[in-house]
C-alpha cells in the first residue's frame, strides 16, 4: 500500500499507508486524531527503473526489454529527410 504524506495543523507533517483511491481524502492524525489534509512534501521515489552509467562498472546498460527508443543508440540521427 501507498504511503502519503499528511499535514495535522496542530502536530504538523506525517505520513500514512492508505489505498490509492482514498489518498485524497483527510486522515486520522496519529497523534491527536484529527482530521488532517494531504500534503505534498517532497519529491516522489521514481523506484529502480532509471539506473546510471555507473551502475554498470562505467558500461552504459539497457533498461528496457525489446531495444525501446528511449534506451538504444540513436539509429539514423544524422539522416536527412528528402521532401
Amino acid at each position: 500500500m501507498p504511503t502519503y504524506d499528511y499535514a495535522c495543523a496542530t502536530c504538523g507533517p506525517f505520513t500514512a499507508s492508505r489505498p490509492m483511491a482514498e489518498c485524497a481524502e483527510p486522515t486520522a492524525c496519529p497523534a491527536c486524531s484529527e482530521p488532517a489534509p494531504r500534503a505534498i512534501l517532497s519529491a516522489p521515489s521514481l523506484g529502480s527503473g532509471a539506473r546510471s552509467p555507473e551502475a554498470g562498472g562505467g558500461r552504459s546498460m539497457r533498461i528496457h526489454s525489446g531495444g525501446c527508443a528511449c534506451c538504444a543508440p540513436s539509429r539514423g540521427a544524422s539522416r536527412m529527410v528528402a521532401s
